[in-house]
């Protein structure tokens, strides 16, 4: 099984910031969102493309991935953000406010081809069109915007995210049929441990990849959420070794705590040890 890449916590960064840009490279996170739409101001975008450029040239992100979010296509910046940006060191972009995969096509147009692209999933029109979306050849990466999403369908904020089930669904649903990378919306009281573990239980619970985190302080509990456990590790180990020995007798059926134990649970727990492995880096 080829090594997984974790998007257990995908911080999102002001292109703009020096400073910022700087802490990145020291911070525990799996995945980095260059952001040049909603954390850099009007006045400030067009510099801010060449701040970005000479930070991601300069290099030391690691192992992270590095995703640059630029101003939607139909504002003032966004098609000379992906032009300035089309040759920059970076593992993919991220388009706002996707509506079809047409959207997907204007930004291809102007990075090329062979580029990862990701979108932002935040209007009702991207949640109803995320089958079309999630299957452009180009397409690798969905993350919830969770706010403007919220804004769009008039919906409240409550703690179990009951108005937002329905579309995060979808989202999933189109995601993990066309092999997407899927990533939860942010949690807005970054000094809310608490509140943020509760949200990134439930977004592990529904299969998401990780989270979309807007503040350094929120990073461990995220990994931690969207780690495999340890009773995990040692479940899917004695699930696979159970399964084994039964394969090479031949008889039998694999039970492992009063459960039986089938391909597809296999399946799972190798998937378990294989993120596990690539979260150590072993």
């Amino acid at each position: 099984m080829d090594m997984p890449r974790p998007y257990r916590s995908v911080l999102y960064i002001p292109g703009s910031k020096d400073r910022a840009l700087e802490k990145a490279r020291g911070l525990d996170v799996d995945a980095i969102i260059f952001d040049l739409e909603d954390a850099v101001t009007p006045d400030a975008k067009v510099e801010a493309r060449d701040t970005l450029k000479a930070a991601l040239k300069e290099g030391g992100y690691g192992a992270r991935a590095k995703i640059i979010r630029l101003n939607a296509l139909d504002s003032a910046w966004g098609k000379d953000d992906a032009a300035a940006m089309k040759d920059a060191e970076a593992d993919a972009f991220l388009l706002p406010k996707v509506n079809t995969a047409a959207d997907v096509d204007a930004l291809a147009a102007i990075v090329g081809q062979d580029k990862a692209i990701w979108a932002m999933i935040e209007t009702p029109l991207g949640v109803l069109n995320a089958k079309e979306i999630a299957a452009h050849p180009q397409m690798k990466g969905f993350v919830a915007g969770t706010n403007d999403l919220a804004k769009e369908l008039n919906c409240r904020f409550r703690a179990d995210r009951l108005p937002m089930q329905a579309s995060l669904q979808m989202m999933l649903l189109a995601a993990r049929a066309y092999g997407v990378v899927a990533i939860d919306g942010v949690y807005n009281q970054f000094k809310d441990d608490a509140g943020l573990k509760v949200e990134c239980d439930q977004g592990r619970d529904m299969g998401f990849d990780g989270k979309t985190l807007i503040h350094p302080a929120q990073v461990e509990v995220c990994n931690a959420a969207f780690s495999p456990s340890e009773a995990e590790i040692e479940l899917a180990k004695r699930q696979i070794a159970a399964f084994e020995e039964v394969e090479a007798s031949g008889q039998g059926v694999a039970v492992v705590d009063g459960k039986i134990v089938e391909n597809l649970h296999v399946e799972t727990a190798q998937k378990i040890l294989a993120m596990a492995a690539a979260i150590s880096g072993t």
